[in-house]
């Protein structure tokens, strides 16, 4: 059976005030297209389907679109809701869209129930996972604390409990939307952290054949049987060295990978990350190929040159973001702001606030969990907000 698993479209999101809807709206037709010619069996999308819980107008337009075009396939998908969707929004007329073969999964306490195709070989058990914020499904699950990895771990007892009671042989997957250790993030993904922790293993996976996993940007594979689909257009300049994919995956008769092929997705524009003096980049040949790019250009002068942003866009049109390194200070600080906030969490961001006001103190243990706890709270306190809009 073969399945095409995508994440992260991110539908109604922009590149630094750059409009992609465009640009989505061309991967639709390409996921459409690739459905298509490569008979694929069922479609999976692990979560983050829109940028915002309450998102554009044209954004949800372009999803009616994409689910009428799905349906009219004849090709089960099957969709989770991801950490920047409103689960209730998105789930709205689930039970009904459900009759056309499109099967949207939002609600955690459904997480066992399983949308199950057949082949010549068998069933094959779908299970949608959404993403869990901890301290919200807690109770749901009769977690022993509010963590990633324990509400994670004690939904997927639940799946594989159900997985135990079903016909021998039977073949499973799972849609999953979380952080799992030994994935690279990007700068483009919201932070998850929860008590400190973010990340959970790849063993909470265990039992099942193929882990379908959503939430980090970059495509790759923790093991044969856990991948990362990745998002099929970048949404920072972080993403500047990934090869945007779809995974096309193949499961054998007994449960094993026999393929997992990587099918490339259009891009819409290149990036480029250009640094140097202002006149360098303005002459430098090499940089010819950039000059259709999306480009972030951060300037080394040592001092800061007249109307930079113009003048770079008079060779390279599409800038834009622009940042200033002076040569010459690296021994004051050895890295910019933006580059030294680069990767760190707000835990941590939130951290060096009171080392900078305290002189130089460190938080120390009781204040890193006042803080901890602070984020914790709020992320749980707009989740909750969400659910009750």
């Amino acid at each position: 059976m073969k399945f095409l698993h995508t994440s992260d479209w991110h539908l109604g999101r922009a590149f630094h005030r750059v409009n992609l809807l465009g640009a989505q709206a061309a991967f639709v037709d390409h996921l459409v297209e690739t459905v298509r010619e490569r008979e694929v069996d069922a479609v999976l999308v692990a979560g983050d389907v829109y940028d915002r819980a309450v998102p554009p107008l044209p954004a949800v337009e372009l999803f009616d679109r994409t689910l009428h075009r799905l349906a009219d396939l004849g090709v089960p998908t099957v969709m989770i809701s991801g950490n920047h969707d409103s689960a209730r929004r998105l789930g709205v007329g689930a039970g009904l869209i459900d009759r056309a073969g499109i099967h949207l999964r939002t609600d955690p306490a459904g997480c066992a129930h399983p949308v199950v195709l057949a082949d010549a070989h068998g069933a094959v058990a779908l299970y949608g996972l959404p993403y869990l914020e901890p301290a919200l499904v807690k109770d749901e699950f009769s977690a022993d604390k509010v963590s990633h990895e324990a509400v994670l771990g004690a939904a997927m007892d639940r799946i594989r409990a159900d997985l135990a009671a079903r016909p021998p042989g039977t073949r499973s997957v799972v849609l999953a939307h979380a952080f799992v250790t030994g994935g690279q993030p990007s700068d483009s993904e919201r932070d998850i952290t929860v008590g400190g922790v973010e990340a959970v293993p790849a063993s909470v996976f265990d039992g099942v054949d193929y882990a379908a996993l959503g939430h980090l940007h970059g495509c790759q594979t923790i093991n044969e049987r856990v991948r990362y689909s990745g998002s099929p257009l970048a949404y920072s300049f972080s993403e500047v060295h990934h090869r945007k994919t779809m995974w096309l995956i193949e499961l054998g008769t007994d449960g094993e990978i026999t393929g997992a092929e990587r099918i490339d997705t259009p891009v819409p524009r290149p990036l480029a990350r250009l640094r140097g003096r202002l006149d360098d980049l303005l002459a430098d040949p090499a940089h010819a190929v950039h000059e259709d790019a999306w480009v972030e250009a951060t300037l080394t002068d040592p001092v800061r040159p007249d109307d930079p942003m113009a003048r770079l866009a008079a060779r390279f049109p599409h800038t834009l973001a622009l940042a200033f390194d002076p040569e010459g200070r690296e021994e004051e600080s050895g890295s910019s702001y933006a580059q030294r906030l680069r990767g760190r969490s707000d835990q941590e961001i939130a951290e060096d606030f009171v080392a900078h006001v305290r002189g130089g103190g460190r938080a120390d243990e009781a204040e890193r969990a006042v803080l901890q706890g602070a984020f914790d709270d709020v992320r749980a306190d707009d989740s909750r907000q969400e659910t009750h809009r």
